[in-house]
């Protein structure tokens, strides 16, 4: 089968409570006086989303805080349902979004690494043959056996790369895990997504580092409100995130 992922006129809506906390003088007013008093606002956080990302595709995603990248890769993964659209993935995708994702924090490192192999469908036996080489890579050898909440957000993001990267799955989504870690894991971890990318595989790249989008990736997309508002080449779309987006919203 060959890996893929269609979205077609996606829209994914979110509501902001505008008191999560009333008091109890504020319930009551609600419940009894104010009963047709709406307790929340709704916004779209993608709209009218269609893109597709075939094998072989290494696909940069560049945008503002609040853009809609992480809630792409969200809805992706499938944990944003859309509220209108498609979105038909074809392969097993290994999401690395954020801290917490595929990870218990009461369990350790190692017993963590075969969680995530069996969420990926492995067996047991396919990661023992694993787990030294995902350990080692993301040099946790003293730490490996500590539960997961003791660890650091570096230490995490390490061990969430390593399995990412050595579990080898059909599509991977990551968002600005190369900012986890120091210098030195960054660069090895910089060096792996290149051999990742000589492969047919297809990599979803949320960064802010633009040199690294343009470095790592093939193709790129600009989001800006939910919106897709440019594609293209790496060089050309940091080109006119830098002065269509950043430069128009004042950012420094």
């Amino acid at each position: 089968m060959t890996s893929s992922i269609h979205l077609k006129d996606v829209w994914l809506k979110f509501r902001i409570y505008r008191n999560t906390r009333p008091t109890l003088k504020e319930t009551l007013v609600n419940r009894f006086l104010r009963p047709q008093t709406v307790a929340y606002s709704e916004f779209y956080a993608l709209k009218n989303l269609s893109l597709q990302i075939k094998g072989g595709d290494r696909l940069g995603i560049m945008g503002l805080n609040g853009a809609g990248k992480s809630t792409l890769l969200k809805s992706i993964v499938g944990i944003y349902p859309p509220a209108n659209g498609v979105i038909d993935v074809k392969g097993k995708v290994y999401p690395v979004i954020e801290i917490g994702t595929g990870f218990d924090l009461d369990l350790s490192g190692r017993e963590n690494i075969y969680l995530n192999g069996a969420l990926m469908g492995h067996s047991q036996k396919e990661m023992e043959a694993k787990e030294k080489a995902i350990i080692d890579f993301s040099e946790l050898q003293d730490f490996i056996d500590l539960p997961l909440k003791y660890y650091s957000s570096g230490m995490y993001g390490r061990l969430a790369f390593s399995v990412a990267t050595l579990i080898d799955p059909d599509i991977m989504l990551l968002d600005e895990i190369m900012a986890a870690g120091d210098a030195h894991f960054v660069a090895k971890a910089t060096a792996r997504m290149h051999e990742l990318f000589e492969t047919s595989r297809i990599v979803v790249f949320v960064s802010h580092n633009l040199d690294q989008i343009k470095q790592l990736c093939n193709r790129a997309i600009v989001l800006h409100h939910g919106e897709l508002v440019a594609e293209g080449s790496p060089d050309d779309m940091a080109k006119y995130y830098l002065e269509n987006v950043v430069a128009k919203a004042g950012v420094g």
